[in-house]
């Protein structure tokens, strides 16, 4: 029983007994509309149907009767079934883009998500929790950026790790690309795109991952005096590395990621995209400015904290830098691998020699002495070519006699 037939029969019940009433003269007409909480007008219309119908003539003629607004059943029948054909497990929001631009769906928001909802196909939603103060965005972007990587299905029977990188005044994302797991070089990669396209940036907020930070314990304070190759580069660079303390510091990335989740191995699926490297090139060519046009929001203050990157080759900046000594043999051990540095006409051997290894974000190596380039290598080890010519061998005259 509805709540419109119960306060209809409420309603009888209270006529019926002032009706009464007003015939047996304990009631004026005025009175007893009064008590009714309508007009004696409409008191009048009604004791004429009750008189003439009966109980039936008190009936709300407006129940039961089709709203000149209602959708016709057809337009409703054809959008539930487009949603559970082509976008099962689809936010209603991210379906009610797709219906309106690519299907010439008409309808609002609000009418798509109660027509799910009472067809079944979508839960509604809990009820929200305490109120709780979000951090004020930074006013200009490059004042602070978040980096982070989300290990997710992104395509069927495939776990990769997704790192963006974003700003926190605008929510744009300025890089982002999967790779078979999170680390070091993954997030170098990300800051070298980010440094490349729009400058230097003031500030890096991650979590405490082991490529970012040095902790005592897993989950404890980190040790800001023992630098990773990720913070070394950046205080190299001049860029300040924030650590977060819970997911909900970090709360701006989370959701970023949780829309992410939600909507891109769907964009994926509906492109056939089922390899990293399609992927790559989607988020590249399609996703990420679209994904800016949607969601990015303007800065809190006109202008910009970026500036730009005039020193040196970023690349040996932003890659891995460890030291080893030479052997007896000219060569370096790295990783497995065995480097083999060419003759040099500066230097008749390096044996002993400590010397740096750059490791780069694409799999190359470079072994440097100082700021010299001693050579390059493919990532098997194999040496790309010299940087420095082979040293000319001395000619020895025959002496006369």
């Amino acid at each position: 029983m509805t709540r419109a037939t119960v306060l209809q029969e409420v309603r009888q019940m209270r006529f019926e007994e002032l009706y009464a009433r007003q015939q047996r003269r304990e009631l004026t007409m005025g009175d007893a509309a009064e008590m009714l909480g309508v007009t004696e007008r409409t008191f009048r219309r009604w004791r004429g149907r009750y008189e003439a119908e009966g109980a039936e003539g008190l009936q709300d003629r407006r129940l039961g009767r089709a709203s000149a607004r209602a959708v016709p059943v057809d337009e409703a029948l054809r959008m539930v079934t487009l949603y559970a054909t082509r976008y099962t497990g689809w936010t209603v929001k991210h379906f009610h883009e797709h219906w309106r631009t690519e299907h010439g769906g008409t309808r609002s928001y609000s009418w798509t998500k109660k027509t799910l909802q009472a067809a079944g196909h979508v839960a509604r939603a809990l009820r929200r929790g305490a109120h709780r103060k979000k951090r004020p965005r930074k006013p200009l972007p490059g004042m602070m950026l978040h980096q982070d990587g989300s290990t997710h299905e992104w395509v069927p029977g495939c776990q990769w790790d997704l790192i963006v990188t974003l700003d926190d005044a605008t929510t744009e994302i300025y890089s982002a690309f999967f790779v078979e797991e999170e680390g070091t070089l993954s997030s170098l990669r990300g800051l070298q795109e980010v440094i490349e396209a729009k400058g230097l940036f003031s500030s890096l907020y991650t979590d405490r991952g082991s490529h970012y930070w040095y902790t005592e314990a897993a989950g404890g304070k980190v040790d800001k005096t023992r630098l990773t190759q990720v913070h070394r580069a950046l205080q190299q660079l001049g860029i300040t590395l924030i650590p977060a303390y819970s997911p909900e510091a970090r709360g701006r990335s989370e959701r970023v990621f949780r829309t992410l989740q939600d909507r891109l191995p769907k964009e994926l699926a509906l492109a056939g995209i089922t390899d990293m490297a399609a992927a790559n090139q989607y988020l590249t060519t399609h996703f990420i400015s679209a994904y800016n046009q949607r969601f990015a929001v303007p800065a809190p203050e006109v202008g910009t904290a970026f500036v730009p990157w005039i020193g040196p080759s970023l690349a040996e900046i932003l890659c891995v830098q460890e030291a080893r000594v030479v052997a007896n043999d000219n060569t370096v051990r790295y990783q497995g691998l065995s480097l083999q540095i060419p003759q040099a006409p500066h230097r008749f051997h390096y044996v002993q020699v400590t010397v740096r290894v750059h490791a780069y974000p694409d799999g190359t190596l470079a072994v440097f002495h100082g700021p010299r380039c001693l050579a390059r290598y493919h990532a098997e080890g194999v040496l790309q070519e010299a940087t420095v010519t082979a040293r000319p061998q001395p000619t020895h005259r025959r002496a006369r006699r």
